[in-house]
């Protein structure tokens, strides 16, 4: 394939898990992608500079413009000579390059600007930052056109398969009864409230069935990402939140399911690996083969589905509240949760107080409407600062 006809790709949070496997992907298949940008929060300057070697990256950006001296020597060394952009400005700046998709990596809500720049600048936007749409939920919705938000969760990706394999009237809401979103249950599946007291960041970081990075693995942990995925899942889908079910699925093997108002459920199979869902996106709407193993159906296999323990685990019936109730509630959950998350993993915060922390900002909060970025941040900062404020003094 000549080079003009490649799908030309600029990865946001590249050094990252999702960021890392979906230059795995593009490097598997060299005859149908071109990397035109890379940008990374500054961290692994040096990693970044083999990735914008090895692909002919013609732009890199770190979020830390401390980081470009260090980037700078590891390009050279690299011997790649792409433009270098630094700063939270220069990873939009990236957003926005000439390119075919933009697949943001980003971790948490610094991914907003980002996608709002894509979606603005008109490219294809493979999602992986599901914070961005979260809690910039009218923004985005308002920028973005029909077909150009490409989820790369494996949940919402395993819905639009379904959708898909449903026929022409699949992604019509009023023929579907529900989404059911499937959780692993994370490390403490199965466990009581009270049998959560001493758990450590070592111990939320051992996911049974995904490897992902720090972030994503403990908001697993706690269930918060089921409860941002079922937000998300309203947001892209157009269905409300008594029509998204959760049920745990220890196994991983059912990413996704949707039932149809005549009975009928579509499910998505295949084993944990993010490598699909980014594929997916990647070569949509073609599917890129090998992207993953598939199930070895020459094995016995048992899948157990499990009602979600709302006592142990809170998060998701508090993200059903706070997507119900719009505006910048998204937003402080979100931000309240990211300032708990960072004080759990510092011993400065025990387990169980992170979403019971999460809640208690979030009914302080006073809502009011998401309609630009400036009061999506304003929501944002105020949650993490009380946040801040709440756990202050803790341990564990």
């Amino acid at each position: 394939m000549h080079a003009e006809n490649l799908r030309s790709v600029v990865v946001l949070g590249s050094t990252g898990s999702i960021g890392t496997q979906a230059l795995d992907v593009i490097a598997a298949n060299p005859g149908g992608y071109r990397v035109a940008g890379l940008a990374a929060g500054g961290g692994k300057v040096d990693l970044l500079a083999r990735q914008a070697a090895e692909f002919g990256a013609e732009v890199v950006a770190v979020a830390d413009a401390s980081a470009v001296p260090a980037l700078k020597e590891a390009l050279a060394a690299h011997h790649a000579r792409p433009v270098v952009l630094a700063g939270p400005e220069g990873v939009a700046e990236v957003a926005g390059w000439q390119c075919d998709m933009v697949l943001n990596g980003i971790t948490g809500a610094l991914g907003l600007t980002s996608t709002l720049v894509a979606l603005e600048a008109g490219r294809l936007l493979a999602l992986a930052n599901k914070e961005s749409l979260i809690i910039g939920g009218p923004l985005v919705k308002r920028l973005a056109s029909p077909g150009q938000i490409l989820p790369v969760d494996s949940e919402h990706s395993a819905v639009q398969q379904c959708l898909w394999a449903a026929g022409p009237g699949g992604h019509d809401p009023s023929r579907v009864r529900q989404l059911v979103i499937t959780a692993s249950g994370g490390p403490f599946r199965g466990m009581k409230r009270e049998e959560m007291t001493d758990v450590t960041p070592e111990m939320a970081l051992a996911h049974p069935t995904w490897s992902m990075g720090p972030v994503i693995t403990i908001n697993s942990a706690t269930l918060v990402n089921k409860g941002l995925e079922v937000i998300e899942a309203h947001l892209l889908f157009d269905l409300p939140f008594d029509r998204i079910e959760v049920v745990v699925h220890p196994q991983s093997i059912i990413h996704s399911m949707v039932e149809y108002i005549d009975g009928s459920t579509i499910a998505q199979a295949s084993p944990p690996d993010m490598r699909l869902p980014i594929a997916l996106a990647l070569g949509h709407p073609e599917r890129v083969p090998g992207a993953a193993r598939p199930i070895d159906w020459t094995k016995a296999h048992t899948w157990t589905f499990e009602p979600l323990d709302d006592v142990a685990f809170p998060s998701v019936a508090l993200a059903r509240h706070v997507g119900s109730e719009g505006g910048t509630a998204p937003a402080v959950y979100n931000a309240a949760n990211e300032a708990c998350l960072d004080a759990f993993m510092r011993g400065r915060l025990p387990f169980l107080a992170i979403v019971d922390t999460v809640a208690k900002v979030v009914e302080e909060h006073q809502v009011t409407p998401a309609d630009s970025v400036e009061e999506v941040l304003a929501a944002d900062a105020w949650a993490r600062a009380r946040a801040a404020e709440l756990t202050a003094g803790q341990s564990r």
